[in-house]
């Protein structure tokens, strides 16, 4: 790969750490400001009030995917990237100094939820944009590991964020930490966007969207989506599956722990910064195999393991009263899960053409997230607190199986063209032979 395709690369990537550290850094540090900004009562309910906000920015996630994704395709990928980091900064900002329950009622509570609908507007384009640049400013037969990247970077932003909290819970007491240290990684975050921000102001297009004949008129609308819609629907799909196991495993997990399994926040916070870290190396490597052996074995592996596994780990979690045997499961699970998010972002490019790709994994992606991603937390929650808490694990093993259903019977995508994707007239459904 050349010295142009990893700028191109590192440049996406870095925007895209701080993109996530500042969505991962919300529900990374709700256990500290829960009771900011709701009335003191029942931990379980300032919980699900934190959540129920947390999944509030995944149901602004389709606008943003839709508006961003416009821009991505009409303007340009550089476009869409640079104000996805500036209404990210925004948003980072608005919690930074957002006032408590004490000082203003609800008003904080409300400041909460505007800067997280700011942040769904944000990530809604963020992960097409730089899932479509990833895969386009690659070489091809290299899309599977290039764009891997998106979900080490990705991870990377959740690291640096528990990463913060562990320093900050060894640096700081308990009682400062939810009195205003769960401000600074807000604040962090900002100054972090505004850096990103400059990069990505000087970063070099992509030669497949420069080289793209299609009609500027016809770019980024939902007209020129809808002649795509087969693909669009598969992407629903195919993420519902990836989305739930993949938050269930990231930013629920250090609650769970804490919050079901018994595990201190210290230690909860230890088991899932060394799971990160772990999975994060091995994302590259699962995107390298699936350019060699293609993108179905890697999907369909992820969504067997998840449908049987998933009510085990979980069951196994709940009582595993220590550090070690906690990693051990937290790894085996994210191993499971690094079949979808090695190759998700480059599966998704791979089915659209150039002058609606953006629009094409952003939308559809964000209805699929707003649906099921940003839900499972909440979900998860409302089972524990029903006193059903076993019936969330079965939940997400049946949405795993629904998308195992769908990667058996789509078709391989590593070896199409990105310029000629999408032209095409056999159905993306159909298996190849």
């Amino acid at each position: 790969m050349g010295r142009q395709h990893w700028k191109k690369i590192w440049v996406g990537s870095a925007g895209n750490m701080v993109e996530w550290f500042d969505w991962f850094v919300y529900a990374s540090f709700a256990t500290y400001f829960a009771g900011a900004f709701f009335p003191s009562g029942n931990p379980t309910a300032q919980l699900m009030n934190t959540a129920g906000i947390f999944a509030v920015g995944f149901f602004m996630r389709p606008v943003g995917g839709w508006l961003l994704g416009r821009v991505g395709d009409r303007r340009g990928r550089k476009a869409a990237l640079t104000l996805t980091v500036t209404l990210m900064s925004a948003s980072a900002i608005l919690i930074a100094v957002a006032p408590t329950y004490a000082v203003a009622g609800y008003g904080g509570a409300l400041v909460l939820l505007v800067a997280r609908l700011l942040q769904g507007l944000s990530v809604g384009g963020e992960y097409a944009a730089s899932a479509t640049y990833l895969t386009e400013a690659s070489d091809p037969k290299r899309r599977g590991f290039a764009s891997s990247f998106q979900y080490v970077s990705m991870t990377a932003g959740q690291i640096v964020g528990l990463g913060l909290l562990i320093v900050l819970q060894r640096t700081m007491s308990d009682g400062a930490l939810h009195s205003y240290g769960w401000r600074i990684p807000f604040v962090v975050g900002a100054l972090g966007a505004a850096i990103v921000f400059y990069l990505r102001r000087t970063m070099l297009e992509t030669e497949v969207y420069e080289e793209d004949a299609s009609h500027t008129q016809e770019r980024g609308t939902l007209r020129a989506l809808w002649r795509h819609r087969r693909e669009a629907f598969l992407v629903i799909a195919l993420t519902m599956g990836g989305t739930v196991a993949y938050y269930t495993y990231t930013t629920y997990l250090t609650k769970y722990l804490s919050n079901s399994a018994g595990l201190s926040k210290q230690t909860a916070t230890l088991v899932s910064f060394t799971a990160l870290i772990v999975f994060a190396c091995l994302q590259p490597l699962a995107g390298a195999l699936s350019d060699r052996i293609g993108r179905r074995p890697l999907l369909i592996t992820f969504a067997v393991g998840s449908t049987l596994l998933t009510v085990p780990i979980m069951t196994l979690l709940k009582h595993a009263g220590s550090f070690w045997p906690a990693l051990g499961l937290a790894l085996l699970a994210l191993v499971v899960v690094t079949g979808y998010t090695s190759i998700n972002a480059c599966v998704k490019a791979e089915l659209f053409p150039t002058g609606v790709r953006a629009l094409g994994v952003a939308l559809p992606y964000a209805i699929a997230n707003a649906l099921f991603g940003g839900t499972a937390e909440y979900v998860a929650l409302w089972f524990k607190n029903a006193g059903i808490e076993s019936g969330f694990s079965w939940y997400v093993a049946g949405c795993a199986a629904v998308s195992l259903v769908v990667y058996v019977a789509m078709r391989e995508t590593k070896d199409l063209d990105l310029a000629r994707a999408g032209d095409r007239t056999d159905s993306s459904l159909t298996t190849a032979s």
